[in-house]
């Protein structure tokens, strides 16, 4: 089952005469964990607001093509109606904190949803112990670290229980350790059946995270498949992690590296493993 279907979507922002998506065709499937990555400019913002509905409804444009989530045809429906079915982070926690204490920023979308005051309460309750939150409930999101706030950002995002989760650069602004802990809460949520869509530039905190890596640039997918495979033969669209570059270079010095080690561990296993072979191949210098 795919959870979301973007068929041939282009899309110019209002006053541009170029366009910002240029045909995008992608398919996610129901609990897949994808990311969106390519420079700056490319389209990965743009077509995330495509997918949560922002666009058409919120950024006017000339817009063609389809794009369904959930079944629901985005272009149909506003917003709102899309409730329970995609959340979304932002890159600016500000931009999405409207309240003065982290419990009510949990409770704000379930309030415009009508839940009833007791499953309110008891949803809130249990998304602030999820997250690690609890002692911070009274506290003011502005009062949090940038870190914590992406954390309340993305707690806030979940608490409708939507089926798919959207990241627009979510850890553009945190620092290595805050960044990692928040993509572990995201991969998280995913292992518990959530769909995920992740716009990151990032690559060596992210890759042994996902299922899949799909690479845009100039407003079209450019490349798209299992992550280590996409990073090995990358043309500088995107960042390579070292563990990838170093397993292609000691390749082409005929050390035998199986595989795509995504991660510090992954590279360690692998060069194990050729050890463990005793180096066949291997000519030396």
């Amino acid at each position: 089952m795919l959870a979301i279907e973007v068929r041939g979507l282009r899309f110019s922002y209002s006053g541009s005469s170029s366009e910002a998506l240029k045909g995008v065709d992608l398919s996610v499937a129901e609990g897949e964990f994808a990311v969106i990555a390519g420079p700056s400019g490319c389209g990965k913002s743009t077509l995330i607001r495509a997918i949560n509905g922002l666009i058409p409804r919120f950024y006017q444009g000339k817009y063609s093509g389809t794009v369904i989530v959930g079944g629901q045809r985005v272009s149909e429906r506003e917003p709102h109606e899309l409730f329970g079915i995609v959340g979304t982070v932002f890159q600016e926690p500000e931009s999405q904190l409207l309240t003065f204490s982290v419990e009510r920023e949990l409770a704000f979308p379930l309030e415009n949803a009508g839940i009833p005051r007791e499953e309110m309460r008891d949803r809130v309750d249990h998304m602030l112990r999820r997250f690690g939150l609890f002692d911070y409930r009274k506290r003011s999101p502005w009062q949090l670290s940038g870190g914590e706030q992406q954390k309340v950002a993305l707690a806030a995002a979940l608490i409708p229980e939507p089926k798919i989760l959207l990241l627009d650069e979510p850890t553009s602004n945190l620092d290595p350790v805050s960044a990692l802990s928040l993509l572990q809460l995201v991969k998280r949520e995913n292992e518990r059946g959530t769909t995920v869509v992740l716009s990151e530039h990032r690559m060596s905190l992210v890759a042994g995270l996902a299922d899949r890596l799909v690479v845009m640039e100039d407003g079209k997918v450019t490349d798209d498949g299992p992550p280590g495979e996409i990073l090995d033969r990358s043309q500088g669209l995107v960042e390579v992690p070292f563990t990838i570059a170093l397993a292609k270079l000691l390749r082409q010095r005929s050390i035998p590296i199986e595989g795509y080690p995504l991660t510090p561990k992954e590279f360690v296993e692998a060069l194990s493993a050729v050890k463990a072979l005793g180096g066949k191949g291997h000519e030396r210098d």
